[in-house]
């Protein structure tokens, strides 16, 4: 029988083959254009990248957060933004299959499947991202729906998306709907010269009274942000942790080259004890952040609530050590890794993105410190909290 570790590792084997194909050799060209070509999605879907998150009676894959988990850091590894556009696309069909009617998945998720529809993710606003309680803008009610008016920034795959899982609050309270690319009324502005994930079609969503119908709600009104962002986010740090891993792996496999072909004073620098504790730490990292990430996987695959906290465990310290990562690799490079001739300086810009995608650093460490108190409660206090609050 397949142990589960010999799985993992043939499945990271089958990913590997194909980023290394469809991806990598073109993630220079997608930073520096700032547009990945849809046809390189297309690519990705028919491989069952896109499908990964639908169940296999939508026409999906249904692969399991192990699995989802390993795609991401392949992903990442070879081009963190195509690793965004995959994430987000994952949230919005998690959404629709864990809150969506019957109706809304026979509709959406064989198309989200099979990539002939892309989804992005519309939750931030110019002056709201972690705090999703202050979100602007406003769904008002019509006599067969609901009129969307509001701005959406930093939106993900916004410029080549076919529908947004669109935030908004009404006079019932929090409300989630689909607003497709064509309604009317809505204006997609591209968002370019991001500091990192250059590649990840980032625009700024303007909604002015865009018509939706009461059918294109996921989930009943009031639960919009507690129940369908809370969920959706839970997944996008999740995935994001594990891209973490990639970048920082990336990070480790090109210095441990360049180390090994540079030399300086006569002999290659990995012969340097300082390069050689360079390169030491960035390994224990890497294989700290995905014991993390894989602590996280086995607990959301065993539906075991602590599996919550342990993707913000996880997303915290991916992302910390993805950082350092990068810094330690540029370093090594020397100024040739201050350059876009080497792929450090991208793998250096993407990373400081990651730290604040899907919850920054700060917020992990409020909700991992929220868990603690809780735990405090019931296993000293002997008094059990409220229902659990998950915050992005």
């Amino acid at each position: 029988m397949k142990t589960a570790r010999a799985a993992d590792r043939e499945w990271r084997q089958i990913v590997r083959a194909w980023t290394d194909e469809i991806v990598a050799p073109h993630a220079a060209e997608f930073d520096r254009t700032e547009r990945i070509p849809r046809e390189v999605l297309t690519a990705l879907a028919a491989e069952g990248c896109l499908s990964s998150f639908v169940a296999a009676d939508h026409g999906g894959s249904a692969r399991g957060p192990m699995e989802i988990g390993v795609m991401m850091e392949e992903l990442s590894r070879a081009c963190s933004s195509v690793r965004c556009i995959v994430t987000v696309h994952g949230m919005v069909c998690s959404a629709i299959a864990r809150w969506g009617t019957a109706a809304q998945q026979r509709l959406w998720l064989p198309a989200l499947a099979s990539g002939e529809t892309l989804a992005a993710f519309a939750l931030s606003e110019p002056d709201a991202g972690s705090d999703i309680a202050a979100v602007q803008t406003r769904a008002e009610r019509r006599p067969s729906g609901y009129a969307i008016t509001g701005r959406k920034k930093w939106i993900t795959a916004g410029q080549i998306a076919d529908v947004f899982l669109t935030f908004a609050a009404s006079d019932k309270g929090p409300v989630a709907v689909l607003v497709d690319r064509a309604t009317s009324g809505l204006t997609i502005t591209p968002i370019h010269g991001l500091l990192g994930l250059r590649g990840s079609m980032t625009a700024l969503l303007t909604l002015d009274a865009c018509p939706v119908p009461d059918d294109a709600i996921v989930g009943r009104v009031g639960f919009g942000q507690s129940a369908v962002a809370s969920s959706a986010l839970d997944v996008g740090r999740y995935c994001v942790a594990w891209g973490c891993v990639g970048i920082a792996q990336a990070c480790l496999d090109a210095s441990v080259e360049h180390a090994a072909t540079r030399r300086q004073f006569g002999v290659a620098i990995k012969e340097h004890q300082l390069i050689r504790r360079k390169v030491a730490n960035m390994s224990v990292d890497v294989r700290m952040a995905r014991l993390a990430c894989t602590d996280a996987g086995r607990l959301r695959a065993a539906a075991d609530p602590d599996g919550v906290v342990a993707t913000c465990v996880a997303k915290y310290v991916a992302s910390t050590v993805c950082t350092r990562a990068a810094r330690a690799a540029v370093q090594i490079h020397g100024a040739i890794g201050c350059s876009a001739d080497a792929h450090v300086e991208r793998f250096f810009r993407d990373a400081q993105a990651m730290e604040i995608i899907e919850g920054s650093t700060q917020m992990q460490q409020l909700m991992i410190a929220d868990h603690e108190f809780r735990r405090h409660t019931v296993e000293f206090d002997g008094v059990r909290p409220g229902p659990r609050e998950v915050r992005p």
